[in-house]
C-alpha cells in the first residue's frame, strides 16, 4: 500500500491525503473526546487506488494516538469497522 501523508485540517474539520491535484478526506465532528466521521471523499480520478482504506487506516492511527474515541456515520467508514474488528476497540 501506498504511503501518503495525514494532515490533519482542523479549520475544516477533516482528515486528508494531497495526491497529485486533489484531496482525499475524512470529515468529523469533535464532541468531547469522541469524533463523529461524517463523511469520506476520494476524487473519481483517484479511484481503485486503495486511498480510502489507506485513509480509514491512518485516521484510526490518528484517533489512536491522541486517546479519542470515534462513532462512524458515514457508510464507507461503518463497513471499514465491520472488516477491521482491530478498530473497534476506538468506539465512544
Amino acid at each position: 500500500m501506498n504511503q501518503y501523508t495525514l494532515i490533519h485540517n482542523q479549520k475544516e474539520n477533516r482528515y486528508e491525503f494531497h495526491i497529485e491535484a486533489y484531496t482525499a478526506y475524512i470529515e468529523y465532528e469533535k464532541y468531547q473526546d469522541v469524533l463523529h466521521l461524517t463523511r469520506t471523499i476520494v476524487p473519481k480520478e483517484l479511484g481503485g487506488r486503495g486511498i480510502a482504506k489507506a485513509l480509514c487506516i491512518a485516521v484510526m492511527k490518528e484517533i489512536e494516538t491522541q486517546g479519542l474515541k470515534m462513532q462512524p456515520k458515514c457508510s464507507y467508514i461503518v463497513s471499514f469497522v465491520e472488516k477491521n474488528p482491530e478498530y473497534q476497540q476506538l468506539l465512544g
